[in-house]
This record gives C-alpha cells, sequence and structure tokens, in this order.
C-alpha cells in the first residue's frame, strides 16, 4: 500500500515514518506538512517525496497517515476520504463530535478503510488481555491514571499548542477510553470535576451498570507522574499489563497492517472512524460536564 504522510512533527518522524519505511507491505511514498522545509527534511531522511500541495500527494497514494493536531487531522482526513483514499489517523480523531461524524460520514460513503492509532490497541500484549477479559465478562468497574508531565524543556511535546488549549482530557483520554470501553462498554452518561495541575476526574456510567473513573493531567508534578488501570469484575480483579519489549513504531508497525487488511477484506477493524468518532463524543461531553458541573450523555 501506497502512503503519504500529513505531518513532520516529532511523533510524525519518530513513528509513523519509521514504522511505513520499515514495513514489508507498505511504501512511504511522500510526505506533506504544513511547513515545507520541514517536510522536504523528513521526506529526505526516509526516501520520500516532499509535496507542497496535498491533493497532488493524494494523487500518488493509496492511503495516507495523519500526524496533526485533530482539528487540523479532522479536515484533512475528509479531503482524503472523499479521494477514495484509506485512513490512517492519530488519536483523538477531531475537537468536536461534529467534526468527527464528519470524517466518519465521508470514509462510510467513499468506502475506505479507516484505522485510529490508539496506541494500546496495537500492543500485542495489551490487546491480548482486552480480548480474553472481554470473553471472561462480568467486569463492573475500573480506574484509570494518567498523570504526565509534558511542559517541560526536555520533552518533545512541551511545545505543543493544542496539547497546551485542550490538556489531558483531550490527550490522554482516548488512550484511556480505548483500554476501558472494550471491558466495561459503551458510556452511558458522566460527570466531570476539576483538580490542580490542569487535572480532569471524570466518572463515567456504562451501559448495563457498571462504571468507571478516570484522573487525567498533562501537567502532573514531575515527581507524580503515574500510569495504570484497574478491572473489577465477578471473577475477580486485574490490572492492564505494560508493554513488555514493544514500541510506539512496532505498534504503530501492527496499526499499517490493520488498515492494510482491512481494506483488502472489507472487513472494519475494531479501532476504526466509527469508534473514533464514540472517544470524541464521549469527550466532548466530558468537556460539557466540566465546564457546566452536571451530568451530561455523550
Amino acid at each position: 500500500m501506497r502512503f503519504g504522510l500529513l505531518g513532520t512533527g516529532h511523533w510524525a518522524r519518530v513513528t509513523q515514518a519509521a514504522a511505513l519505511t520499515a514495513h514489508p507491505s507498505a511504501t512511504l511514498v511522500g510526505v506533506w506538512g504544513r511547513d515545507p522545509a520541514k517536510a522536504a527534511a523528513l521526506a529526505g531522511d526516509f526516501g520520500a517525496t516532499a509535496f507542497d500541495d496535498v491533493d497532488a500527494l493524494l494523487a500518488e497514494v493509496d492511503a495516507v497517515a495523519i500526524a496533526l493536531p485533530p482539528d487540523v487531522q479532522a479536515e484533512l482526513a475528509v479531503r482524503a476520504a472523499r479521494a477514495g483514499r484509506h485512513l490512517l489517523l492519530d488519536k483523538p480523531l477531531a475537537l468536536t463530535a461534529e467534526a468527527a461524524d464528519a470524517v466518519l460520514a465521508a470514509a462510510r460513503e467513499a468506502g475506505v478503510a479507516s484505522v485510529v492509532f490508539f496506541t494500546n490497541r496495537f500492543v500485542p500484549a495489551v490487546e491480548a488481555f482486552l480480548r480474553d477479559n472481554a470473553a471472561v465478562g462480568g467486569w463492573y468497574a475500573a480506574h484509570g491514571t494518567m498523570y504526565a508531565s509534558i511542559f517541560r524543556p526536555d520533552n518533545p511535546y512541551a511545545g505543543s499548542v493544542w496539547r497546551k488549549e485542550h490538556g489531558g482530557l483531550w490527550d490522554l483520554g482516548p488512550h484511556a477510553l480505548s483500554v476501558v470501553l472494550p471491558l466495561l462498554g459503551p458510556v452511558v452518561d458522566l460527570s466531570a470535576a476539576e483538580g490542580p495541575r490542569d487535572t480532569v476526574h471524570l466518572l463515567l456510567r456504562h451501559e448495563g451498570g457498571a462504571a468507571s473513573t478516570l484522573s487525567l493531567t498533562l501537567d502532573a508534578a514531575p515527581d507524580a507522574t503515574a500510569f495504570g488501570f484497574s478491572y473489577f469484575g465477578e471473577h475477580g480483579a486485574t490490572i492492564l499489563p505494560g508493554w513488555g519489549e514493544a514500541t510506539a513504531v512496532d505498534a504503530f508497525t501492527n496499526a499499517t497492517t490493520a488498515l492494510i487488511e482491512s481494506a483488502a477484506s472489507g472487513t472494519p477493524h475494531a479501532c476504526d472512524a466509527t469508534f473514533g468518532a464514540e472517544v470524541v463524543r464521549i469527550l466532548a461531553a466530558a468537556g460539557q460536564a466540566r465546564r457546566t458541573a452536571t451530568i451530561v450523555a455523550p
């Protein structure tokens, strides 16, 4: 599958470009970015062609991999889908439910495959854990904590404008939901509370009566970072496993394979634009609940 890469930042370079270049069934054809000089540098480093025009790149590829801010991604994903190109997207899919639904509608109308790169879902140990425990069933509670500290000079995302504006809810929330929804099911309604250091605490009620809590921030004190998920059910308690030896490049390689297989078979992937839009609707509801101190349904 011939890919065009949209985006030139750190994540695009160290993850998407690296994985696409090494993938046995993919070719990185071209790169487009909002900064032509960065696009030229990235393309040159990975043996691809830099494009100044998105439509010119779309004309040369079968699929796009997007590593751009969510609001920029959503507009370009619609454009790519309408051009008949398969979509390998980053999370969150968009920053509003309306924009996410537009991507989903464009993909469905064009009949293109889509995969949203919820990183954990493409780590073999994590995906096997979720698959096996979904089969067990009976899960009635979960708690997740994601306390990151990215706004430091040595962090590659310290200058991310959209992360500063939208915080952990929108950057970490998709990761959290991607490993809670498979075991507890769709969200019926939710509430939210704010804490120090831009922390947001969510209480989610799921179909069937299960409930989960999530605590998220990108601005934790440097010595107070923490990541973990616990699950409680009729058959006991368990925790989400670590990645083992897997890397982000490995995960993106698996996501690329998933898109190629979905395009060939016509079978939607579990992390397609439909799931991506569901996650965005939950995040948008959480944002509303946070602003209004009310219970909100997605």
